[in-house]
């Protein structure tokens, strides 16, 4: 199901040129990465499921502070490691997510109902629902 944007808060515009090898700008400037192939591992480059894992932890985070507080826990402090496999399909390349969330002094269980929450709020978990598998696993810290 897709749902339509109501009102646009934020448009972000990346410019990509030579694919995997290439580079990748913003419009603002502030990104202007090297691009290599995850498996080149070629100084200073990054590869698009680093940029992608940087910006699913960054938005889950925020998701769950958010989330969180709403339920009277503070979570500002929240550790979130997202990792991002490439790898093949039965037809064709895909990618798999696994987000590993902690919070100091907040236990597990309790974290692990605000992160099914917070799944339902992030717009990173909504663009992949459906499409690709995402592990949520709650530690303490």
């Amino acid at each position: 199901m897709t749902t339509e944007l109501t009102k646009v808060l934020y448009t972000a515009t990346a410019h990509a040129q030579g694919g995997r090898a290439g580079t990748v700008t913003t419009d603002d400037g502030r990104l202007d990465v090297r691009l290599a192939p995850p498996r080149k591992k070629t100084p200073g480059t990054t590869n698009p499921e680093q940029l992608f894992a940087a910006g699913y932890a960054a938005c889950f985070t925020s998701a769950l502070a958010e989330v969180a507080a709403e339920h009277g826990v503070d979570a500002t402090a929240a550790q979130v490691t997202c990792e991002v496999d490439l790898g093949t399909t039965e037809h064709d390349y895909g990618l798999a997510v696994r987000l590993t969330v902690g919070v100091p002094g907040l236990d597990p269980d309790r974290l692990r109902k605000l992160l099914h929450a917070a799944d339902q709020t992030c717009p990173y978990s909504a663009a992949v629902r459906g499409n690709i598998p995402v592990t949520l696993t709650a530690t303490a810290l």
